[in-house]
């Protein structure tokens, strides 16, 4: 039997071409994929949740498919500066500072973060999730092969990569980003250090660590830490090989990290590193930016538990998964109450369907193309991992089972076929089987909240106040949480 990526050829959209593309795998039936991890320093945010989540479907359905896939995802431990510059403090180094703290103790705290949030919606470890400080030696391997090719220069201890070098060379340093270079020149910012470069657009490869910084190793160019973008050029690269065939990350990685990545894997390789480039758009909170300044912003945890100014209730990483996955990964997603409610009534339609599946009979009759759906499923997902069009083809066969009585009209054939496929696009693909059993129970305590919620306020119109507190501390003690608002009253567990 033929492997399904045979059945249903996979396209992608490479951001090195700008062309929706036929995936061709370097090895026959097997994949590397690279993403860019998270940096240590913090919780991770919403928008780094919701690129992993992308990253995580991705790498579900090349599973499925019948690939083999190595799927590395590093953890950045060091070398990240303040403003993605080449200067300023080391963002984890700073943490660590302010909390009087080794690194180390930083990292650890939110790496640990990081995964529980991850596992919380569903999604995959990597197969390998190689750290930064785990490969110095590597980094300084690769910093020494660029300056060996003269496309890189020494300055003060640091070592910076010539971009004019290479783009005279035959680079083209701004092919992903689409940038150019007498722009970037013209809009580079005067920052400290500056005078040590041969050009703006130069970035580091080997930073020297000034007397005060805490995280440094010893170099041929003195005591010092890598730079942000050589690291990921390093871990790929060792993992993966020279060309390997998916890189991804967020949008806001294109420029400068991964044009820096393409341009010193090119010095070291001769390839990009990936065929494909992929990246995940971002994210806004009721339709603005989200931005830690304005207070426009929330944290996973927040949004599972309820704890926030943002949004009316909780919702459950399942049905923040689905409503990632109701946008495609290249497209920006607004995260407000009104779209994660009706994500709620969605995802909650999609397991009360599965429920009535489970037990159906069929009845005969072809009431319903069971293979033709099949197919367009298939389509949709093998047409650059379309998620929103394989949940609206998911809700076609949820209209059907609905609203079939007294049997599907159906074989059985079409029936175990219908059931199977049905299973896999919800559960394995999608991954919302974290709570297909709790979507009943979920269904009946709203019902029962909202008859409590109705009480009390009647209580509350009546003037008969110790009704009404006695009901919120009642449920307040019972760990359920009621949050009165200009739209009415909510619960949250």
């Amino acid at each position: 039997m033929n492997p399904l990526y045979e059945v249903y050829p996979l396209h992608i959209e490479n951001s090195l071409t700008g062309e929706k593309e036929l995936f061709s795998p370097v090895l026959e039936g097997r994949v590397g994929m690279y993403v860019c991890g998270p940096t240590v320093y913090s919780d991770v945010h919403l928008g780094n949740a919701r690129t992993f989540t992308s990253f995580d479907l991705i790498f579900r359905y090349l599973m499925h498919l019948g690939y083999s896939v190595r799927y590395v995802r590093n953890i950045t431990d060091v070398g990240h500066l303040e403003n993605d510059a080449d200067s300023g403090e080391d963002k984890i180094a700073k943490k660590a500072r302010l909390e009087a703290l080794e690194p180390m103790e930083i990292v650890q705290r939110y790496t640990v973060d990081f995964h529980k949030v991850m596992g919380q919606l569903g999604a995959l470890p990597p197969s390998i999730e190689p750290t930064a400080t785990g490969h110095i030696v590597e980094q300084i391997t690769m910093t020494q092969a660029i300056l060996d090719k003269d496309w890189a220069y020494e300055s003060n201890g640091s070592v910076y990569f010539d971009v004019n070098a290479y783009n005279n060379d035959g680079g083209d340093y701004g092919v992903l980003s689409g940038r150019k270079m007498d722009e970037l020149q013209a809009g580079s910012r005067a920052l400290d250090g500056q005078d040590e470069k041969r050009n703006p657009a130069d970035f580091a490869l080997w930073k020297k660590a000034s007397p005060a910084h805490i995280m440094r190793w010893p170099s041929p160019w003195g005591d010092g830490f890598p730079g942000w973008h050589l690291e990921c050029s390093a871990m790929s690269t060792k993992y993966l090989g020279d060309e390997f065939d998916i890189h991804g990350g967020g949008m806001d990685l294109k420029f400068p990290h991964h044009e820096c990545e393409i341009a010193q894997n090119k010095a070291c390789t001769n390839h990009n590193g990936a065929r494909y480039w992929m990246h995940a758009n971002m994210l806004t909170l009721n339709g603005k930016r989200m931005s830690k300044s304005t207070g426009n912003t929330i944290l996973p945890g927040e949004l599972f538990s309820g704890t926030n100014d943002q949004l009316i209730k909780a919702f459950h990483p399942s049905v923040v998964r689905f409503f990632m996955m109701q946008a495609h990964y290249s497209s920006v997603l607004d995260f407000s109450n009104e779209a994660l409610l009706a994500a709620e009534k969605g995802h909650n339609k999609l397991l009360a369907a599965w429920n009535i599946l489970q037990q159906a009979s069929a009845k005969g009759g072809q009431g319903f193309d069971v293979q033709a759906w099949k197919d367009k499923c298939y389509g949709a997902m093998s047409d650059n991992f379309n998620s929103p069009i394989l949940i609206a083809h998911l809700f076609e066969a949820v209209k059907f089972v609905n609203a079939s009585e007294g049997g599907l009209a159906i074989t059985a054939g079409d029936l175990k076929e219908l059931q199977q496929s049905y299973k896999t696009m919800v559960f394995e693909i999608l991954a919302l089987q974290g709570v297909e059993s709790q979507s009943a129970h979920k269904d009946a305590l709203d019902k029962a909240m909202d008859l409590i919620i109705e009480l009390r306020a009647q209580a509350r119109t009546n003037k008969d106040w110790s009704t009404a507190d006695l009901i919120r501390d009642q449920l307040n003690d019972a760990g359920i949480q009621l949050k009165d608002g200009s739209e009415g009253t909510t619960y949250s567990l």
